[in-house]
């Protein structure tokens, strides 16, 4: 059945808390039953907004929402410490080291269940909100990447070392996704005890090892 959306009415005292209402209530929804299941009807009702014409509102409608909340759960995934500013001079290996140890810091931080779970499903089956979020959140991070192995192995392929910079970023993103899988292998204890410096140090010495530019 169609729903009837009429014009919301904001006073210009409002505040925005609406529309982040409307986001926070989004998210968990999106993320359960998907894009097509959810109604703005149900979104309202969550974020206890009486009129669903303000998804109209704020957001142009129920896509443009579904946009903006994938965007913002990719934001809460892999946003967080910045990335150094290097001084002329650093080496290339530091520079990797360093990004890893930047990337392994942000997965470690517990993200909300529900955007991790909506950023999978998006991922799993893309739809038109998957080229805006990675341009926003993931592309300048594999530019950063990119540029460092160009420095470090300038004469690879520019093919091969984007496949070598998914296979980086894959080691990291192993122990954000595969936590509770590698406790059952090895034992709750002994991940416990791999903090961010052992692991991103054991993946940045595997990985320059394995390019063949470790002092």
């Amino acid at each position: 059945m169609t729903e009837t959306i009429v014009p919301a009415r904001v006073t210009p005292t409002e505040p925005d808390e609406t529309r982040q209402r409307i986001m926070d209530a989004a998210e968990p929804i999106f993320a359960e039953i998907g894009y097509e299941a959810t109604t703005v009807r149900m979104i309202c009702e969550r974020a206890g907004v009486k009129n669903i014409g303000a998804v109209n509102y704020y957001f142009r409608g129920k896509e443009n929402l579904y946009t903006e909340v994938v965007k913002n759960a990719l934001s809460c995934c892999s946003d967080g410490l910045p990335f150094p500013e290097w001084r002329s001079g650093t080496s290339g290996e530091q520079k990797l080291r360093d990004f890893i140890h930047v990337l392994m810091s942000r997965f470690v931080r517990a993200p909300r269940l529900s955007a991790m779970q909506l950023v999978m499903r998006e991922f799993a089956s893309p739809s038109m909100a998957t080229r805006e979020a990675v341009m926003a959140h993931i592309h300048p991070m594999a530019q950063l990447l990119h540029a460092i192995l160009s420095e470090l192995i300038p004469d690879v392929p520019i093919e091969k070392r984007w496949l070598i910079g998914f296979s980086i970023v894959g080691q990291c993103l192993y122990y954000r996704q595969n936590w509770a899988v590698a406790e059952i292998l090895v034992g709750k204890e002994t991940m416990e005890r791999l903090d961010v410096e052992l692991l991103a140090g054991h993946i940045a010495d595997f990985s320059l090892k394995a390019l063949g530019v470790t002092r």
